[in-house]
């Protein structure tokens, strides 16, 4: 059995109110047709086919690092059915099972579809159904005395018994592709709404005698599909939800799990503690004892074991190492790399350099594209100037090194091991090993002197 699963991604979603296709707002940081094509990949599909159609080029241009993706246009919108009929003749393999998710339901489960599938590779249909409170504006679920599925009614279409049902459609199904495509031909628009609707299949396989297995979603929430920036705030929080009730279950401790927010995926060790507000990006991963201050963000970043992150810090494309200490309002810009006990304080900024074991730069500091060894000391005020309008340049400063207060090391510079630089200097030159350098002016003193007062002009 090859699983080819299809997308129904061409809805303009005037709702929005937005220039953005409906399909590429984001819930946790990726556009919602992103969360469905990962579905599709943990099902196993061979080949995914997405039906697009308002702003097509620009959804298009968002996946283009997925090759593997099939694009089909639907130039008119006239329906489910109408969308799927244009994707089919994309589908080679006569044994493939088919499965239609929509690109503005992200958030449906690989475990949920899964049995979908299976009873479509035993030449069932399999329907994806869910039990609401409130069906209002969803197409109910239709079952004969013996509780087997007959069809689905679309609410305008349906009676005034049939609207208190509760079991309704959720749009998603599986079938084998040689049943789908004789059923998705045979589709009329003779409805409310003047469509082809995609459920109209289930009552030609009652008609066939072709098994519809049912299956009802755990959670509601799972699928929703999101029509207007409400839905899709509500939508963000569930998926928040699950995500910080993950971290919690592997181990970790958060303050208040009701402001965290993951966008990507944080994998974290034992102990880790979390505090309020804070938001991650990308690939994390916390070591084991990690403490994360509030008011932080952390990007696409590995941190040992240990590692202690304070208040308001951002840190993006690191590397850090064991028993780090980081902020507070600290910014790691990408590219870094920080040793086992690194220090970092206090209005420090730091980009695309490597900073040795135990070497410390604690106060209002920038380092940038610069090489720091062991138990190295920056002081205050410290910074590399890097650029001169045109190109980058590296600083060296070598294992054991003290950098004073209110230096500038102007690159390329080498600073040897041992070397000292002298607060309030201004280093041009390379420094060797174990030597001072000092390049303050002299210290002048005025006798008498004495300050402008206000109101008082010059002689």
């Amino acid at each position: 059995m090859h699983l080819s699963v299809v997308i129904l991604a061409a809805g303009k979603g005037k709702r929005m109110v937005s220039d953005l296709p409906k399909v590429l707002h984001r819930i946790g940081g990726k556009p919602m047709l992103g969360h469905v094509l990962d579905t599709a990949d943990r099902l196993g599909a061979v080949q995914c086919l997405v039906v697009h159609g308002h702003g097509g080029e620009a959804v298009k241009a968002a996946f283009g690092e997925r090759s593997a993706i099939v694009w089909v246009e639907q130039a008119e919108q006239l329906g489910t059915g109408h969308a799927v009929d244009q994707v089919l003749p994309a589908i080679a393999d006569d044994d493939a099972v088919v499965l239609v998710l929509y690109g503005d339901v992200p958030l449906v489960g690989s475990e949920t579809l899964q049995p979908l599938v299976d009873s479509a590779s035993g030449d069932h249909l399999g329907l994806l159904t869910v039990k609401l409170a409130n069906p209002t504006g969803y197409g109910r679920i239709v079952r004969d005395l013996a509780g087997r599925v007959q069809h689905v009614v679309e609410e305008k279409d349906a009676s005034a018994e049939q609207r208190c049902i509760r079991e309704v459609n959720t749009g998603i199904l599986a079938a084998p592709i040689s049943r789908l495509r004789r059923w998705v031909r045979a589709l009329d628009n003779k409805n409310a709404q003047g469509e082809y609707y995609l459920t109209d299949v289930i009552a030609m396989a009652v008609a066939e005698g072709v098994a519809v297995e049912a299956f009802s979603a755990p959670d509601p929430h799972e699928v929703e599909g999101v029509n207007d920036r409400l839905q899709l705030a509500e939508l963000e929080r569930y998926h928040q939800r699950r995500q910080v009730e993950a971290l919690m279950r592997n181990g970790a401790t958060l303050l208040d799990p009701a402001r965290v927010d993951v966008r990507g995926t944080v994998v974290t060790g034992k102990d880790v503690i979390i505090d309020v507000n804070v938001v991650f990006e990308g690939e994390v991963r916390l070591g084991n004892r990690v403490r994360i201050g509030p008011h932080s963000m952390i990007c696409n970043a590995i941190l040992g074991d240990d590692t202690e992150v304070l208040s308001h810090s951002l840190i993006e494309e690191a590397h850090i190492g064991r028993g780090a200490r980081i902020g507070p309002f600290a910014r790691l810009r990408p590219g870094n790399q920080l040793a086992d006990g690194v220090h970092v304080g206090n209005f420090v900024e730091i980009k695309k350099s490597v900073i040795g074991p135990a070497s410390k730069v604690n106060h209002l500091t920038y380092i940038g594209d610069t090489e720091i060894g062991a138990d190295v000391n920056v002081g205050a005020g410290t910074i590399t100037c890097n650029y001169d309008g045109a190109n980058k340049y590296k600083t060296v400063i070598g294992d054991r090194a003290f950098i004073g207060s209110n230096t500038a090391l102007v690159a390329p510079v080498r600073v040897g091991e041992g070397a000292t630089v002298g607060a309030g200097s201004t280093i041009a030159k390379d420094v060797p090993a174990d030597n001072l350098a000092v390049t303050r002016a002299p210290q002048k003193l005025i006798k008498d002197w004495r300050r402008p007062v206000k109101g008082q002009t010059k002689p």
